[in-house]
C-alpha cells in the first residue's frame, strides 16, 4: 500500500512537470509571437498620392491613419522630451526600472488598488501593441518578461522610433508625423518646440489633450512638459521662455486631405490588386497629373456646363447632361487633367475611363488618314453625292439613303474641305472606294476594339471612351507614333526604393511624320474656318475635329496643341438627345477652348506652332495651293484612280440594323457583323504586312527608361 502510494505520487510529480514544462513551452511561445510583433514591426502605413510636380493629393489608407517615421527623421528635442515625460531612465535600464516598480508598489498599498503602474517606455508599447490596458499581475509580469526579451532584441532607438510610430495622438492619427503633418500641417523638422510639447503631451491622454477640442488645456500640458525638461536640464532658461508664450496654430483638415477625389479613386482603382494593399503599403505614388491643369480643366467643364443648363434650361439638380475632359501630352503620354463629371459629389462614375460613347464624326480622321497614306491628296476630289444602299434586316431587304447634316450635296470636293466641314456623304463615298476591309486593318492596327464591318464604320459606330480617343487620336497629335495614356509614373516604397515605374503602350509608325503632318493642317483648318470654330484661341495654333452622333446624342471635341492633346465629350447619363444644336462644335469645342486659352496664360512658354517635317512642301493645284508629300502628291488630270482597283471590296453593303432614313448619322441599334476582336479571312490575313499595313514596331528609342504598364 505504501509502495502504491509512492508510485501514485511519483506519477503525479510526473504528470505536473510534464503539464509545468508544457504550460512554460506555451507561455514562451506566446511571448515569442508576441514580441516578434514589435521586433519585425510592419504597422499598417498610409500611402500618399502626388501630383507630377510632388505636391499631395491625398492620403489613402484602410484601418489607420499612419504616416512612418524613421528615427533619424525625428527632432532630437520631441526624443528629449518624450523621455522627460515618460521614462527620464529610459536609456539607463534594461527594459524594467525596478526604482519605478517601487514606487508604484507603495502608492498602490497606500489606495488599496492599481493607481500607478510604474512602466517604462518599452512596457508602453507592449501595452499599446500587444497587451491590454487591464491593470493585472500577471498582464504585468508577461509585460516586463516582454520587456526584456524586446530591449535584448532592438536598440533604445528601434524601439523610441516603434513608440512613436505606434502610439494614438488623438484626431484618429497614429505617429508621431501623421499628428505632426495632421495639426500643423507641417514636417517633424518644421516644427517648434511649443508644437512638439504638444506632441509629447498628447499619448498620455488623446482625447483629453486633444488640441482642436481643448486647445487651453493642450497648451498647459504643453507647458508641463517643457518645464519639466527645464527642471532637468534638458532646455535653457530663454528657450523654455520663449516656447511657453507661443500659441501655435493648429488645424482641422480630414484625414486624407484628398484635393483631387477623382484622380485618386482611378489611382485605387488600376491598382486593386497589386502590389498588395496600396491603402497599407505607405508606398508615394506619383501621377502625371499636372494640378494647375487640373484646376482649369475643372472650369472649363464647369463653366460649360452651366453654359448648358441656361441654354436648354435644365437645373443642376435634375439635369442628366454630363461631361468628360481628358488633356495629355503627347509626347508622353502623361495625363495632365482628368475630369470625369460635372460633379463628383453626385457621381464617383469617371466617363474618362469607364464609359464608352459612339464618336461619330470625331473618327473620320482616321478614315481620311488611310486615304491619304494610299496616295490621296488633301486636294483630291471626293465625290458628295447622295448614294443608297442595300441590306438585309430578319431576311427582309432595307435601303440606307445616308445625308449631310446639313442636308446638301456639293458635287465634287477637296478631300480637305469634305474634312473640313464633315460631310458625311463625301466621308461614305471614300470608305466605299478605299474599302472598308481597309479601313478596318488600319484601325485594328491601333487596337481599336469592336471594329464595324460594315459602311457605318465611315460615322463612327463604334463605342470608345474618351480615354482611348486620347490614345489613338496621339497618331495625328504626336507625329505619327501612338502612345497610351498613363496615369501613374513611379511608385517609391516607404524604405524609399523605386519599386515600380511605368512605359505606356507604344505603337511606331502608324503613318510618317509628314503624312500626320497632312492631317494636322487639315484639322488646323477644322478649327480656322469648319466644324470647330468655337475651338480657336488666338495665339497658337490649334487642331482638331468634331463629333455629333445621331439625333445629338453624343457631342465631342477632339483636338491638339502642338504639345498637349484634349478630348471633350459631352452627352446626357440616360442616353438621351442632348438637345437641339447639340453638335461637338457647339457643345464640347467651347470648353477645348476655354482650357487653351488659360494653359497659355498659366503657362506662357508653351509651344504656340506646329513643325512642319521635312519632306511636307507646296504646290499649286487648280489655282490653290496645297500641301504634298511623296505619299501623297498633287492630283492631275490623267489619274483618275490614286489607290490600286483590287483595295475595292463587296463588303460596304453590310449597314447596321434599324436606320432611319431620315438621319444622316447611324442609330444607336445594334451592328450586324461586329466582332470583339476583329478577325479577318486569309486573303486579308495575306496582305497584312504590306506598305500601308506594316507590322507593329516595338520603338527603338521609348519616351522614358520606365518599365512595365499601368495605365
Amino acid at each position: 500500500m505504501f509502495s502504491s502510494l509512492i508510485k501514485g505520487s511519483i506519477i503525479l510529480a510526473m504528470l505536473f512537470g510534464v503539464a509545468l514544462t508544457a504550460a512554460f513551452i506555451y507561455a514562451y511561445e506566446e511571448i515569442s509571437l508576441d514580441a516578434d510583433k514589435l521586433i519585425n514591426y510592419k504597422p499598417e502605413t498610409s500611402s500618399i498620392v502626388y501630383d507630377r510636380n510632388g505636391k499631395k493629393l491625398a492620403y489613402v489608407f484602410k484601418k489607420q491613419h499612419r504616416l512612418y517615421a524613421r528615427y533619424d527623421e525625428i527632432p532630437g528635442f520631441l526624443v528629449e522630451g518624450l523621455v522627460a515625460m515618460e521614462d527620464t531612465q529610459f536609456f539607463e535600464h534594461n527594459g524594467v526600472n525596478p526604482d519605478a516598480i517601487l514606487r508604484a508598489v507603495v502608492k498602490d498599498i497606500r489606495a488599496g488598488s492599481f493607481v500607478e503602474g510604474g512602466s517604462t517606455l518599452t512596457q508602453q508599447l507592449i501595452k499599446n501593441k500587444v497587451l491590454t490596458n487591464e491593470k493585472k499581475l500577471a498582464r504585468k509580469i508577461k509585460e516586463a518578461i516582454l520587456a526584456l526579451k524586446i530591449e535584448h532584441e532592438l536598440s533604445k532607438e528601434d524601439i523610441i522610433e516603434r513608440y512613436l510610430n505606434e502610439i494614438s495622438y488623438g484626431n484618429n492619427y497614429f505617429g508621431v508625423k501623421t499628428a505632426a503633418n495632421g495639426y500643423f500641417h507641417k514636417e517633424m523638422n518644421e516644427l517648434t518646440h511649443k508644437e512638439m510639447a504638444i506632441l509629447v503631451g498628447l499619448p498620455n491622454a488623446p482625447s483629453f489633450y486633444n488640441p482642436l477640442r481643448h486647445y487651453k488645456r493642450a497648451l498647459n500640458r504643453a507647458n508641463n512638459v517643457l518645464y519639466r525638461m527645464k527642471s532637468i536640464g534638458w532646455i535653457g532658461q530663454s528657450d523654455y521662455l520663449k516656447a511657453v508664450k507661443e500659441s501655435p496654430k493648429v488645424y482641422k483638415t480630414s484625414l486624407t486631405q484628398n484635393i483631387a477625389p477623382a484622380i485618386v479613386d482611378e489611382v485605387l482603382r488600376r491598382f486593386k490588386g497589386k502590389l498588395g494593399d496600396i491603402r497599407t503599403g505607405g508606398y508615394e505614388i506619383y501621377t502625371t497629373i499636372d494640378m494647375k491643369q487640373q484646376a482649369i480643366a475643372k472650369e472649363a467643364v464647369a463653366q460649360n456646363y452651366q453654359r448648358l443648363l441656361k441654354k436648354y434650361h435644365e437645373d443642376a439638380n435634375s439635369s442628366t447632361i454630363n461631361m468628360a475632359f481628358v488633356s495629355v501630352e503627347s509626347a508622353t503620354g502623361d495625363i495632365l487633367a482628368m475630369v470625369g463629371g460635372v460633379d463628383y459629389k453626385k457621381s464617383v462614375f469617371n466617363r474618362v475611363t469607364q464609359s464608352e460613347r459612339q464618336p461619330g464624326s470625331a473618327f473620320k480622321p482616321f478614315i481620311y488618314q488611310t486615304a491619304l497614306d494610299m496616295g490621296y491628296n488633301p486636294a483630291s476630289p471626293l465625290t458628295d453625292l447622295a448614294r443608297t444602299f442595300q441590306y438585309y434586316y430578319k431576311g427582309k431587304p432595307k435601303i440606307w439613303s445616308p445625308k449631310n447634316y446639313e442636308s446638301d450635296f456639293k458635287g465634287f470636293m477637296p478631300l480637305r474641305e469634305a474634312l473640313v466641314h464633315s460631310r458625311n456623304l463625301a466621308t461614305i463615298n471614300l470608305v466605299s472606294d478605299i474599302g472598308v476591309s481597309t479601313v478596318r486593318k488600319r484601325l485594328a492596327f491601333l487596337d481599336v476594339p469592336h471594329i464595324p464591318r460594315d459602311m457605318s464604320i465611315a460615322l463612327g459606330n463604334l463605342g470608345l471612351s474618351p480615354l482611348k480617343m486620347a490614345q489613338i487620336f496621339s497618331v495625328f497629335a504626336n507625329k505619327g507614333h501612338m502612345i497610351a495614356p498613363r496615369l501613374v509614373s513611379k511608385i517609391v516604397s516607404k524604405e524609399g526604393a523605386v519599386i515600380y515605374e511605368t512605359r505606356p503602350k507604344e505603337i511606331a509608325d502608324f503613318t510618317t511624320p509628314e503624312q500626320a503632318y497632312l492631317m494636322t493642317d487639315i484639322l488646323k483648318d477644322v478649327i480656322k474656318r469648319g466644324t470647330g470654330r468655337n475651338a480657336r484661341v488666338k495665339g497658337i495654333e490649334l487642331a482638331g475635329k468634331t463629333g455629333t452622333t445621331n439625333k445629338n446624342v453624343d457631342a465631342w471635341f477632339c483636338g491638339y496643341s502642338p504639345t498637349i492633346e484634349t478630348i471633350v465629350w459631352t452627352g446626357r447619363d440616360n442616353n438621351k438627345p442632348i438637345g437641339r444644336g447639340a453638335t461637338g462644335g457647339a457643345t464640347s469645342a467651347p470648353a477645348f477652348a476655354y482650357y487653351y486659352k488659360k494653359l497659355i496664360e498659366l503657362y506662357p512658354d508653351t509651344k504656340r506652332t506646329f513643325d512642319i517635317p521635312q519632306g511636307v512642301f507646296k504646290g499649286t493645284y487648280e489655282g490653290r495651293s496645297e500641301l504634298y508629300t511623296e505619299i501623297s502628291p498633287l492630283p492631275n488630270a490623267q489619274k483618275k484612280s490614286v489607290h490600286p482597283s483590287d483595295t475595292l471590296v463587296e463588303e460596304e453593303t453590310e449597314i447596321v440594323e434599324d436606320v432611319d432614313p431620315d438621319d444622316g448619322e447611324i442609330e444607336m441599334a445594334t451592328p450586324i457583323n461586329i466582332d470583339d476582336t476583329p478577325t479577318y479571312d486569309e486573303e486579308d490575313q495575306q496582305d497584312m504586312g504590306d506598305a500601308l499595313h506594316p507590322q507593329r514596331k516595338v520603338p527603338l528609342t521609348p519616351v522614358s527608361n520606365d518599365s512595365g504598364e499601368l495605365f
